[in-house]
């Protein structure tokens, strides 16, 4: 005779709790909705390991501010909805908690409370019965919901979720950065140990531009424009050298975007992105004069490393 399940929070409220409060990753991924995710399968092995123990299942990705935290959830993600995962996280829900949503409208930290604590009872109570799906919660910027967190409007929601995680009853992704997770989840010893760290290496000059090549074709489908590689990698230098306070490989992302962008507002779709529309992209973001970045010698360089990095005896285009 089979175990009967029942629940304080039904199945019809906690997915409209997840509607309304949470971004669904796997969902997302299974309609294609992300392009492909580059460079960090040591990164989401690691993770899966942390997901399928029993005792601290929590893992905490930890990197500067435009390394791909998320984008490395969403890399997970696309493991699940491919199959690519073992059995134990087969059919697994991978979902954002989004809590600026969920304190949209509340009054306070009670009424905010109100909308989190079934949610979290939901997934905890389902955790048990092995023909539930695995629901992995993610928490972007974990250090807003300790209680030492001033100014932020989920501080306190740690004590909230301290007894599941406890229990073994959640498996929760957190993100935030090495000082953030110091100053504020470390000095929680017991919230500590429940989390395992997943340190997040700012990709390198390589990474990174194999990093734009396997984003290039949905932001070319966008906008209607081809980009060469010798403009991804002079992109990746350009930032790297001018832009020295943010990080990869968001800096370059956003730079290939707004790029392209500036030569379809310029001469609309159906054509190559120019070296112009790069460097006056850079100058906008950086406000230097978009004629004082060109260096011929440091472009035949790059043409040069695109060559050598491709297997190409030589590249004419640009």
């Amino acid at each position: 005779m089979s175990e009967q399940w029942s629940y304080l929070v039904t199945n019809d409220e906690l997915e409209e709790l997840f509607r309304k409060y949470c971004t669904d990753f796997t969902t997302l991924a299974r309609q294609g909705r992300y392009g492909p995710i580059e460079g960090r399968d040591k990164e989401v092995d690691e993770t899966i390991l942390i997901l399928l123990q029993k005792g601290r299942k929590n893992a905490v990705l930890l990197a500067p501010a435009g390394v791909g935290k998320t984008a490395m959830v969403v890399a997970l993600a696309q493991r699940i909805v491919a199959e690519d995962v073992p059995d134990y996280l087969k059919d697994a829900r991978l979902l954002e908690v989004d809590l600026a949503r969920m304190a949209a409208g509340t009054n306070g930290p009670a009424d905010f409370q109100e909308r989190f604590i079934p949610l979290c009872k939901g997934v905890a109570e389902r955790y048990h019965n092995p023909e539930n799906p695995r629901m992995i919660i993610f928490l972007d910027e974990i250090h807003q919901i300790m209680p030492n967190c001033e100014g932020s409007a989920y501080k306190g929601l740690s004590d909230v979720m301290k007894p599941y995680l406890t229990a073994g009853d959640l498996m929760v992704i957190g993100a935030t950065t090495l000082d953030e997770f110091r100053l504020y989840v470390a000095t929680d010893p017991a919230l500590d140990r429940r989390f395992q760290k997943v340190f997040l290496k700012v990709p390198n000059t390589l990474e990174t531009y194999n990093i734009l090549k396997s984003l290039r074709p949905g932001f070319e489908s966008h906008h209607g424009v081809k980009m060469s590689n010798v403009l991804l990698l002079l992109i990746v230098h350009l930032t790297n050298e001018h832009m020295r306070k943010r990080n990869q490989p968001d800096k370059s992302i956003i730079t290939m975007d707004s790029s392209m962008a500036h030569y379809v507002k310029e001469n609309g779709k159906d054509g190559e992105v120019s070296l112009e529309s790069v460097y006056y992209m850079v100058g906008r973001e950086t406000g230097l004069n978009k004629q004082a970045l060109h260096d011929e010698k440091k472009l035949q360089r790059v043409i040069q490393e695109v060559a050598e990095m491709e297997g190409n005896a030589i590249i004419t285009d640009i």
